[in-house]
């Protein structure tokens, strides 16, 4: 048995592993798109697109969940020659076409039927296996069997189970995927496998720890308090699943907390939190979100205990949902302009791209607004500069225009779906049979040693070993 990177093992983004057997077939686990710095300098370079490794040995695609880091070579590995299942839960089996649909325009063609003729490929190759359901992927010796377990990070992401058996031994490898923070709005916490010889464990923030998720929503508050205070926008460049619908949530609870308590403006006037209107300017974002509200059977108990009681946690009142591109050009004029406070959330989550631009070149400069990083900056995006150079008045380059930092910058950890250092540890920690090897990728290389630093002291009996 042998593991193979082809992503997210020099950094954290465009996951893809492979699991081959000692016959030569494979299992492959994730297909992800490189982002930022990654990517190479041209942003998308053709070298760091391209399917180099082989596709005829592998008998199946896994994924974790469908982030475009996780999903985003899809397309690439079948124009490769790929042509087996495709294998997800049934959440990400619906959530998948509309993320490669997308992806599909950014990258691709804005040919609708050459789309949909990809899309309908993909429909055939989707294989939805329910959670805790054992499914063999290659029958015999060697033989493979795999299993998804939740995994907290976004609606229907997935850690898997790989039971190998080999010349009479039987080995688990659990590959971790992205893991969720515990108490993630809307969603289970993730629980520890029972077993797993060899665990290939993500690594994002294994060097830092969350704010928790009263302090997050304290903050939250102030920001929401801030803009109304300012009459000013509150930005927030939001990945347009996961991160959006829990920051929905979030904002539909302190609304309905704080409904009516009034506000003063830097001039004197009073206004209420009923005044502070709530932008959801990102079709494909609507989309997911209106995709969270069918499948909220999959919501955590306290989630489902909001709708119970009638309220619409991912559809109130106060949130207004921009569609068309001319709508949205009138929206950031009224809001640049206007004096309405305002929260807006807009892809893309790391400011490369999408709507969530043409809000920073008309706010960037302006103090009486708020640029909010809610989610992870890689190295070498938009977002990434704006976070680190912001708080120091420094600038941005916007479509090859600078833009002076005048608005007031926030990073508020405890929104990441990303599980912090001490929930990596506890995951790994919670697993009864130790596993003899954790193998550490989806990181960047300070956080990589840092979490294996912080295992060792801690005297887990497991190896930690970086790619």
């Amino acid at each position: 048995m042998e593991i193979r990177h082809h992503g997210a093992v020099d950094g954290v983004t465009g996951s893809c592993h492979e699991l081959m057997l000692a016959d030569g077939r494979s299992l492959l686990v994730d297909c992800g798109l490189f982002q930022g710095a990654e990517a190479g300098p041209d942003g998308a370079a053709a070298e760091r697109l391209q399917v180099r490794f082989a596709v005829a040995p592998i008998q199946a695609l896994v994924l974790t969940h469908v982030h475009i880091d996780h999903v985003g070579r899809l397309p690439y590995l079948l124009a490769a020659g790929y042509r087996g299942p495709i294998l997800c839960s049934p959440a990400s089996a619906e959530l998948l076409p509309l993320v490669l649909e997308d992806a599909l325009k950014v990258g691709f063609t804005r040919d609708a039927r050459l789309i949909e003729r990809v899309l309908a490929v993909l429909r055939q190759r989707i294989r939805a296996l329910p959670y805790g359901q054992w499914h063999e992927v290659v029958a015999g010796e060697p033989g493979l069997r795999i299993r998804l377990q939740p995994a907290g990070h976004i609606l229907g992401s997935a850690y898997v189970e790989c039971d190998l058996h080999e010349t009479g031994t039987e080995t688990r490898v659990v590959f971790s995927g992205d893991l969720g923070a515990p108490h993630t709005p809307l969603l289970p916490d993730p629980q520890a496998p029972e077993r797993a010889d060899i665990l290939v464990l993500e690594s994002t923030y294994g060097d830092r720890c969350h704010e928790d998720r009263e302090t997050r929503a304290v903050h939250l508050r102030q920001t929401v308090e801030h803009a109304l205070s300012n009459r000013g926008t509150v930005l927030i460049p939001a990945f347009s699943i996961g991160r959006t619908q829990e920051l929905l949530y979030e904002l539909e609870g302190l609304i309905h907390q704080h409904q009516g308590e009034p506000v003063m403006d830097a001039h004197g006037e009073r206004l209420t939190w009923d005044d502070v209107q709530i932008v959801l300017d990102s079709p494909l974002a609507a989309d997911f979100t209106a995709g969270y509200r069918r499948l909220r059977a999959l919501w955590d108990a306290e989630a489902k205990r909001r709708v119970a009681e009638g309220r619409h946690p991912l559809a109130f009142e106060q949130l207004v949902t921009v569609d068309a591109h001319s709508d949205h050009a009138r929206m950031v004029n009224y809001l640049a302009h206007s004096g309405h406070p305002a929260i807006v959330i807009a892809a893309s989550g790391m400011c490369a791209g999408g709507r969530v631009v043409n809000y920073l070149k008309a706010m960037l400069e302006d103090p009486r607004h708020d640029i909010l990083f809610v989610g992870y900056q890689a190295a070498g995006t938009p977002g990434r500069d704006i976070q680190r150079y912001g708080p120091r008045g420094g600038y941005v380059m916007l479509d090859g225009r600078r833009y002076d930092t005048r608005a007031q910058v926030h990073t508020l950890s405890g929104y990441s779906a990303h599980a912090d250092q001490q929930d990596l540890l506890r995951f790994i920690g919670d697993i009864p049979r130790p596993p003899r090897e954790v193998r550490l990728v989806h990181g960047d290389a300070g956080a990589k040693r840092a979490l294996k630093a912080a295992g060792e002291r801690l005297g887990l009996p497991t190896r930690f070993w970086i790619p």
